[in-house]
């Protein structure tokens, strides 16, 4: 699921709303578009991931840090029950650290790492300890 995809996705459910609003029961009862991003994605998480195979591809995209942890919870439900698997293509460190996850870098040659190994974790947590040492870096008057 990318964002493109979403978008195509929830515009195809406001055209069959035209027809049957009962279509928009299953995402609060409104149009996917009138929902923010992430309000939007979590919709659909909570109310159409069932049992099956997801592929995604980045969807901290469109998630706050807060909403991550809102996926995960998702995600975790769906697993502990033996319903669902998750292929998930992310950057982001809160998405990585699911327990359990298997963590592969898709460099030459793809490779299994472990979550405090990665450049995601290290950059963030590095930034968060001490912002100020990338501010100079970043900021010629700093």
């Amino acid at each position: 699921m990318r964002a493109e995809s979403f978008f195509n996705f929830a515009t195809y459910i406001d055209e069959v709303a035209k027809e049957d609003r009962r279509a928009l029961d299953a995402y609060g009862g409104k149009s996917l578009h009138q929902q923010s991003h992430g309000e939007a994605f979590l919709s659909l998480f909570h109310n159409h991931f069932q049992k099956g195979l997801y592929i995604l591809d980045e969807p901290e995209s469109a998630l706050s840090p807060q909403r991550q942890l809102s996926l995960l919870s998702v995600i975790h439900k769906l697993e502990k029950a033996g319903k669902a698997q998750f292929i998930i293509s992310s950057h982001s460190p809160i998405l990585m650290s699911y327990p359990g996850a298997e963590i592969y870098l898709l460099d030459d040659p793809i490779q299994r790492t472990h979550y405090k190994e990665t450049e995601h974790y290290e950059l963030t947590k590095n930034f968060l300890e001490s912002p100020e040492l990338y501010f100079r870096h970043l900021f010629e008057d700093y």
